[in-house]
């Protein structure tokens, strides 16, 4: 079974959406009518406000969901930062009506989305990443195609990824330090193999899950993030929930 470094622990799906016991549920940020889907990642309220979905990232069909769901409905903001980025746009859960689940766990539920694992609470990210799982394990949406999960044995699938958000799964076959930053590589040609890294001032993060990195060595793990690199293509590990431990039994969700 899947052990995430959140002490993640799956939720049941009904009908297709999160059965959520209400882990979501922060301080509310505001209302609003969904008046436009500006693109895969937000939406425009009927006063102007422009808001980002949080917690995932898109995939291919995402919008197209979103127009479907949201579209000239009633919606309230939840979350614990309401500040703007730099394009203007709030960050937020974004709640249909009555409902205690999340547009963004339904986007997931159907296999529409991708756990980004920026939300820091345990128990949100936990249903958020319930959610992705029982679509993957169902092969919904974007499950359905084999390559959504890439195989850290292929770097130069990987690399033709470049400067996209990917998911991807493999052996760690060694861990090594230079300065500030962890390498997990995953190939034994460390220049062009695919590698995770990760800098000292995120390992904390780890530490605090009972995990040392040093330990991850010939283990099987799930990563996500943005696929950067030159000759070989990297994934910076930011937070610690962007790596699953995969267990020896699980079966794998890469192409053979």
């Amino acid at each position: 079974m899947t052990r995430l470094l959140h002490l993640i622990v799956a939720l049941p799906l009904v009908a297709g959406h999160t059965a959520f016991a209400a882990p979501c549920q922060f301080e509310s940020q505001g209302d609003g009518r969904v008046a436009a889907i500006v693109d895969a990642r937000g939406v425009r309220l009927d006063d102007g406000r422009e808001v980002r979905l949080a917690g995932i990232e898109p995939t291919a069909t995402t919008k197209q969901a979103l127009t479907s769901l949201l579209t000239g409905r009633d919606v309230t903001l939840r979350g614990t930062d309401d500040t703007p980025d730099r394009y203007g746009r709030q960050g937020a859960l974004i709640f249909v009506g009555e409902s205690e689940a999340p547009i963004q766990a339904v986007l997931l539920a159907q296999g529409d989305a991708l756990v980004s694992a920026e939300i820091a609470d345990k128990d949100c990210a936990a249903a958020l990443m319930a959610a992705e799982t029982e679509a993957r394990r169902q092969k919904k949406g974007n499950w359905a195609d084999a390559s959504a999960i890439k195989n850290a044995e292929s770097p130069d699938d990987i690399l033709a990824g470049i400067g996209r958000f990917m998911v991807v799964e493999g052996k760690v076959l060694s861990v090594r330090q230079a300065g500030a930053i962890t390498y997990l590589n995953f190939g034994r040609n460390w220049t062009r193999g695919f590698a995770v890294t990760i800098s000292k001032r995120t390992q904390p993060a780890f530490e605090n899950a009972g995990i040392t990195l040093k330990s991850l060595e010939n283990r099987r793990i799930r990563v996500r993030g943005w696929v950067e690199g030159n000759t070989g293509p990297r994934i910076d590990v930011r937070l610690a929930g962007q790596v699953e431990l995969l267990g020896a039994n699980e079966p794998t969700g890469v192409r053979p």
